[in-house]
């Protein structure tokens, strides 16, 4: 039979700080954020920095509208409504549109312009790759120079029917995508 000799709260803990590092070694915040396998098109130049990842949840709205070359109807991207939350799940922003807003909660927040898209497989929206226009509000989002939408989840034009009869009505679609923000290194 084995007596231990240390002391309990000694083995207690032990089994405590190796619970911790287990879940930290785990924690998606505690890695490296890497754009390997992200498509060359929505890949941030060189000479960025990984300022903020967060995670949007929330939906995005389409309209049935009559197509620009006026041969039918279609879902009509109108914009998001989500919330940005850190990889622990608590909400430090907001994303919403249009036009295209990310708010920190601390009231810096900033628009963009669509630079690139690349396709993220079928049911998803695609990843994309936006510059950022000069932040409004001092925060998190002073100096953001790129915005990346990546591990998308969702959020694609209804499957419903759009034509005459539905014109003008509008569907919300949910979804889930990754927001990482870049500022120059």
């Amino acid at each position: 039979m084995f007596i231990s000799t240390a002391p309990r709260h000694a083995t207690s803990t032990v089994a405590i700080l190796g619970a911790a590092l287990l879940l930290a070694a785990c924690a998606p915040m505690g890695a490296r954020y890497s754009q390997e396998q992200l498509p060359a098109a929505v890949k941030v130049p060189d000479g960025h920095q990984v300022a903020m990842q967060t995670v949007g949840v929330g939906k995005i709205a389409y309209e049935c509208r009559a197509k620009k070359d006026m041969t039918g109807h279609e879902w009509a991207f109108v914009g998001p409504d989500a919330a940005l939350n850190d990889r622990s799940g608590m909400q430090v922003g907001t994303y919403v549109g249009p036009p295209a807003t990310w708010a920190n909660l601390d009231g810096s927040k900033v628009t963009a312009t669509q630079v690139a898209v690349a396709p993220a497989g079928a049911g998803n929206i695609p990843y994309q790759l936006v510059k950022a226009n000069p932040a409004m509000g001092s925060g998190a989002m002073q100096g953001v120079s790129y915005i990346q939408r990546v591990a998308t989840r969702g959020g694609v034009a209804p499957a419903a029917p759009c034509g005459m009869e539905t014109l003008g009505s509008k569907q919300w679609v949910p979804y889930q995508a990754d927001y990482i923000f870049w500022k120059a290194a």
